[in-house]
């Protein structure tokens, strides 16, 4: 009984002593996406200073493919050892498993650390539209159905589903232009290619106050600091249609209990910071910052929701 407790111990205190080394190698923040997008610029914010909350060295590595599946897949396959992580949007979370075949299970493979952000979409048209209210657009897509065009960066995109909740949630219709990608929607949105999109406020912004773009509506649960006039969606009567962009970090599943604590309080503390935190703002972001816990229910609510609408909507992949 002695010998058997001293091994107990001995165990013990072997897997405190190796979960206080960690990190024992480069931590790789691994994004599923090319550089330069939202996701990888919060990956890159927490790199830069992950290093000074945790010790060692934290690199950023760009993985694109398959809508953000195949770096998921990565790290889902990935020892659960804290050193590889996940930082992604929403799609390889919730939704791209609903529309193509995924080397792994989004709620059983991966271990929820926190979501970081959030970020809502906005209605806009260019300046030269008609149409200069949500109302006006409901108006005329009620008495010309699929008459109006709305843009989104691809098929099962956040910019599509939230056209299609939109069309849902108003018994209207419009037609769906799918594009490769934000850039090519801003550039025949601003050229009156395109009637409409409910592109994210980040990418959405600069047009918006440049006078390019008219801001009609935006699906946040109240009004952005950023756009105190444009109503919300909820308050112009459309129920159920809050809808965030959010970008959110995970591991390996079996992620030890102690490094998913410490990397859920040095990402709070890093993204907390005053000065990271008002240029977050500024750009449109809203902090969540949640739990592990918090953040594996949120992703369970957000999986049905999405696979209802996409099987409702018969939405398929590009």
């Amino acid at each position: 009984m002695i010998r058997k407790t001293l091994c107990t111990f001995a165990l013990g205190a072997l897997a405190s002593t190796s979960a206080l080394a960690w990190p024992t190698k480069p931590i790789t923040l691994l994004v599923p996406f090319p550089p330069g997008g939202s996701t990888d610029m919060i990956a890159r914010t927490l790199s830069s200073k992950l290093p000074d909350k945790l010790g060692g060295t934290v690199i950023v590595e760009n993985k694109p493919g398959a809508t953000g599946t195949i770096g998921a897949a990565q790290v889902a396959r990935s020892p659960a050892d804290g050193h590889t992580l996940l930082v992604a949007s929403l799609g390889p979370f919730v939704i791209a498993p609903h529309l193509i075949k995924v080397p792994y299970d989004a709620l059983k493979d991966l271990d929820p650390i926190t979501v970081a952000v959030q970020a809502p979409n906005v209605l806009v048209v260019p300046a030269a539209s008609r149409h200069n209210t949500l109302s006006d657009v409901i108006a005329f897509i009620k008495t010309n159905p699929g008459k109006m065009t709305f843009a989104s960066s691809g098929n099962g995109s956040s910019d599509h589903l939230t056209a299609e909740l939109f069309w849902q949630q108003t018994g209207t219709s419009g037609i769906h232009v799918p594009y490769r990608g934000g850039g090519p929607v801003m550039t025949d949105l601003l050229g009156n290619q395109v009637d409409a999109s409910f592109m994210n406020i980040n990418t959405a912004m600069p047009q918006i106050q440049a006078g390019k773009l008219k801001a009609l509506a935006i699906t946040s649960a109240k009004r952005s600091t950023l756009l105190p006039n444009v109503p919300t969606l909820e308050e112009s009567g459309i129920k159920d249609a809050n809808v965030y962009s959010w970008q959110a970090i995970a591991g390996p599943k079996g992620l030890p209990a102690d490094i998913k604590t410490k990397l859920n309080t040095a990402i709070a503390s890093i993204l907390n910071e005053p000065q990271t935190k008002a240029r977050l703002l500024e750009l449109g972001f809203e902090m969540v910052l949640n739990t592990p816990e918090q953040f594996a229910s949120f992703q369970a609510a957000e999986y049905a929701r999405w696979a209802k609408l996409i099987v409702a909507r018969k939405i398929t992949a590009d």
